[in-house]
């Protein structure tokens, strides 16, 4: 290439300070726009300068080594119109353009199923999933972001780089954050077919990470806890003498109140990860799965002789005992109610369908002295499919579910008088009290419906710690602030009936009576015996002793009927059944 009339001379200058790594274009040689004329290097970073247009360098002003500081002229260069003629400078070496992608792809596919088929084949034979599979059905499509995918086990002291990356991928537990049903939360789920699902260093550390993102972004979290507990065989860590000064149970438990937490157990479920399960706000187990704070090792290694796995709490002993709020299946289901569940702590309204409100009253006994199912009330009530029962087998004496009301997601409090005529007693007490806390913490509204003779008494309850159980309920209704609306169905007696409203029947927003509501400070059989005692052992004849106690019973009853208590302003209101979805709507609706 010669110089022509179109020829323009310039200035090749530094664009940083830096050193000359090397020289690439010789002087006269023919150039292309874009083509590297030299390489500089500036902290480790090696900076390739262009050519800004064809043409070509006539003269290099340093040479290879030189320090040279930024805008210092490098060469003389001559851009030219004409296209070049000879060769094209070779580019700078950036090792083929896109260094390590080949790497980080195979890095990437080995922590998932398609690479781990041993792992993943004796998921399946077992009838369950893998991590994954269970990631991809939570999570909303290609919504899933994760987070420590390349970890490994803190073991490279004892295995290879294969091994640990085979054996060990992602360090047994797969956390990022996700849209579930298309709101962000934060994932977590556990893998057993790494070492068993166990807790090793690196896995706490993405455990700690995901749950402080929780917190600072104030993202729900949803957790598979399957796994064996503590893992003693990270030696790598060599500064740790027991590793208990680790935050994830804090941090986990510091959750509480601030973001929604669900749990869900399958399979084998010990210390540790039992600990994260129960901590949980809702707890969620399959049939299969078996939940302890210590696997058969620790048994063993206590002194206490050895067990099997399958022996210590299964999930059938872990829903009658209240561990378990809601039993699924398998680990389809769980995810199905997992979704569910957080889709109802959120608190999010929703469009809801009402269910017809035509003969609900029906629903209650004519005589007063015959039980019901107060779960068709409950259906009958709130959106159609919204009723999530918790803790269906323990506490039976008072129901506790999440539902909907127009949308709304609120607390469901029902008293069973299938069991125990409705009497709350100890259990009972604990699954109301602690059901209550998680509406205040969740600020969902709650909806009570009561029908209870008042709290269960007598020896046997004292001895299950009656006073202080029962007792926590007029707390728990105090601290949740939350609107708390009473429907009383039938019976509002005695303390009972006053901590199933809150505390008081002047704590809700709303407290209003089926016509077929009946109140007093006991039940009404029991008052009239202690009120009338000795006019009643004073009447020698039998029957007409029993004739008085009736007509002082028909009495009492009258004076307790809800439009007495209306009346006396004891109550807001006394409505007929079919009302009472509307009236609830509209009150939470002004709230």
């Amino acid at each position: 290439m010669t110089a022509s009339a179109e020829s323009v001379p310039d200035w090749l200058l530094a664009p940083t300070a830096a050193v000359v790594a090397r020289r690439v274009a010789a002087p006269g040689e023919a150039v292309d726009a874009g083509a590297t004329l030299l390489v500089l290097e500036s902290m480790k970073m090696q900076i390739p300068v262009a050519a800004r247009a064809a043409g070509r360098v006539t003269e290099w002003l340093v040479a290879d080594g030189d320090t040279v500081a930024q805008d210092q002229p490098l060469a003389r260069f001559e851009a030219a119109a004409l296209p070049a003629s000879g060769p094209q400078a070779a580019p700078a070496d950036t090792g083929g353009g896109e260094p390590g992608r080949a790497d980080l792809r195979a890095r990437l596919h080995a922590t998932g199923d398609d690479a781990r088929a041993e792992q993943r084949d004796a998921r399946h034979a077992r009838g369950y999933r893998t991590a994954r599979e269970n990631v991809a059905d939570l999570c909303d499509r290609d919504s899933f972001v994760e987070y420590g995918q390349l970890a490994v086990a803190a073991q490279r002291g004892r295995r290879d780089a294969d091994s640990l990356r085979r054996d060990t991928a992602a360090d047994g537990v797969i956390t990022g954050r996700a849209r579930i049903d298309g709101a962000e939360a934060a994932v977590i789920v556990n893998d057993y077919s790494v070492l068993a699902g166990t807790q090793g260093y690196f896995h706490h550390r993405k455990l700690d990470r995901m749950l402080g993102i929780a917190r600072d972004e104030r993202l729900p979290v949803v957790m598979f806890a399957e796994g064996g507990g503590g893992r003693p065989g990270d030696t790598d860590v060599t500064t740790q003498v027991a590793g208990l000064e680790l935050t994830t149970f804090a941090l986990w438990a510091g959750l509480r109140g601030i973001v929604p937490r669900v749990a869900v157990a399958n399979g084998y479920c010990f210390a540790g990860n039992a600990a994260l399960f129960g901590a949980a706000d809702i707890t969620i187990a399959t049939r299969r799965s078996w939940i302890g704070m210590a696997g058969p090792a620790m048994i063993e290694g206590g002194g206490l002789g050895k067990v099997a796995p399958t022996a210590i709490g299964p999930a059938a002993e872990q829903v009658d005992n209240g561990v378990v709020d809601l039993l699924a299946e398998d680990e389809a289901d769980a995810t199905r109610l997992a979704r569910r569940a957080l889709g109802l702590l959120r608190g999010t309204r929703v469009s809801g369908v009402a269910p017809d409100q035509q003969g609900i009253g029906s629903l209650l006994p004519a005589d007063r002295r015959h039980a019901y199912d107060v779960r068709r009330v409950v259906a009958q009530l709130f959106d159609v499919d919204s009723v999530l029962e918790l803790r269906a087998a323990w506490g039976r004496a008072v129901m506790t579910a999440l539902a909907r009301l127009d949308g709304r997601p609120v607390g469901v409090l029902a008293s069973d008088c299938r069991h125990l005529g409705g009497a709350v007693d100890a259990e009972a007490a604990d699954k109301v009290a602690d059901f209550v806390a998680l509406c205040g913490r969740q600020g969902l509204p709650i909806v009570s419906l009561i029908d209870t003779p008042g709290f269960m008494v007598g020896p046997e309850s004292e001895a299950q710690g009656a006073v202080r159980r029962m007792s926590r309920l007029f707390a728990e209704g105090v601290q949740a602030q939350v609107p708390w609306l009473a429907v009383f169905l039938r019976r509002g007696y005695g303390l009972g009936a006053m901590a199933l409203a809150g505390g008081s029947f002047a704590r809700p927003a709303y407290a209003v009576s089926w016509p077929s509501g009946e109140f007093g400070g006991m039940g009404l059989e029991g008052a009239v015996k202690l009120g009338y005692r000795r006019e009643l052992e004073a009447i020698a004849d039998p029957e007409a002793r029993q004739r008085r106690f009736d007509a002082l019973l028909a009495e009492a009853y009258e004076r307790g009927r809800a439009t007495e208590m209306a009346a006396h302003l004891e109550l807001d209101a006394v409505i007929e059944p079919e009302r009472t979805r509307a009236a609830l709507s509209a009150v939470l609706g002004a709230d």
